[in-house]
């Protein structure tokens, strides 16, 4: 069952984004959650994983922003970053895709035995799904329960309030935000989808990750450790 009232959200988002949880449309996110659960849909991430992106990535400290659709459907897999599965989970198509594509581009980078991308959270990576639900087994089914109105905020806010962050959007859907965001302010990197019926065509060899990194170094900025072991 979620309760929103028990869910937390970083200090930091909860000020940037204070305005957004008031708004009608987050009203009806609620009201569409409750429905879903009375006709006994189950829904992923669990309640406290949500907002796992914005708790594992304070909005000051936001690097990089990467955009993916919405979460997976399976069980056990969510937990509120975009691509990222928990430890034990088998290794998603997509996030394998990423992997062969860091393996190219980071050197010395080796195939992790965990996929969970927490790491990279901690790191100031933002890992920020456009919706944030989905019913179990059933991809997209939650396109049209508000959350992108919510996450469209989020993405305008960083490109308004902050300088000199990476976006890096993958496929036509993350591309689609493109409009959201400044690109006199922010370094914005677009390549194909990295799902196996596109990786082919225009990420593998994107060099997204040594981008990033280079832009981050121009900007004095930490570059990203995109290595999980």
């Amino acid at each position: 069952m979620i309760n929103f009232e028990s869910i937390q959200i970083h200090s930091s988002w909860k000020k940037v984004l204070g305005d957004e949880f008031q708004k009608p449309y987050f009203k009806n996110i609620k009201e569409f959650l409750k429905k879903e659960e009375k006709q006994w849909n189950i829904i992923y991430p669990k309640s406290s994983d949500i907002f796992n992106a914005f708790n594992q990535t304070p909005f000051g400290d936001v690097k990089v922003v990467i955009l993916g659709q919405d979460p997976y459907h399976g069980e056990g897999e969510a937990h509120g970053l975009c691509f990222s599965v928990q430890h034990g989970i088998r290794l998603p198509p997509s996030l394998k895709n990423i992997f062969k594509e860091l393996v190219n581009d980071i050197p010395c980078f080796i195939p992790p035995t965990s996929w969970n991308l927490t790491v990279w959270a901690k790191q100031w990576v933002f890992l920020l799904n456009a919706t944030l639900t989905v019913r179990k087994d059933t991809p997209n089914s939650h396109k049209n329960a508000w959350w992108q109105q919510f996450t469209d905020s989020v993405i305008k806010k960083l490109s308004d309030e902050k300088t000199w962050l990476v976006f890096i959007l993958w496929g036509a859907y993350a591309q689609g935000k493109i409009e959201l965001i400044n690109q006199d302010k922010h370094l914005v990197l677009q390549a194909a989808h990295p799902s196996p019926f596109s990786a082919y065509k225009w990420f593998f060899g994107c060099k997204h990750f040594s981008k990033s990194n280079d832009y981050l170094f121009s900007c004095w900025k930490t570059p990203i450790n995109w290595k999980l072991s």
